[in-house]
């Protein structure tokens, strides 16, 4: 007699961490999305991930083995930066998946040097604290420039 038995594939298909999104918005309408020219995106310590694009949305990711991450923005020449600042919280997803990191509590500042960053909320405020980052389904940061 032949006995045989499936199992199930145990593969991880969810994204596991999240990264942030950002949108671009036109400060003077501040409804209205607006795409930043010759985009270069560096975190400080790491390579470029974006380097002269023109895009009104962008996915960074955030640095899980430490507390804090610097980006460098930099558009036809201006340069600001932002400091983010998070609370990491592992959270089991599955066997196959493993852990995955939420962010919590997350801070980010706008330098005030405002060379093409207006601001980081409607009200142009250099300084936003977003609760949760658990998910990529919509907007994080509204950056306005």
């Amino acid at each position: 007699m032949l006995n045989s038995s499936c199992e199930k594939d145990d593969f991880c298909i969810e994204p596991i961490t999240p990264k942030m999104i950002v949108r671009f918005y036109n400060s003077t309408n501040i409804t209205q999305t607006k795409t930043v020219s010759n985009l270069s995106v560096n975190p400080e310590g790491y390579d470029e991930i974006y380097s002269n694009v023109s895009i009104d949305s962008i996915v960074i990711p955030l640095d899980v083995s430490n507390n804090q991450i610097i980006y460098n923005f930099s558009s036809e020449g201006n340069q600001d930066i932002l400091s983010i600042n998070y609370e990491i919280e592992e959270v089991f997803v599955s066997r196959s998946c493993g852990f995955k990191a939420i962010f919590n509590n997350v801070t980010v500042t706008s330098d005030v040097s405002n060379d093409w960053i207006i601001g980081l909320t409607e009200t142009l405020e250099n300084t936003i604290t977003i609760p949760t980052i658990d998910n990529e389904s919509s907007a994080h940061l509204q950056i306005f420039h």
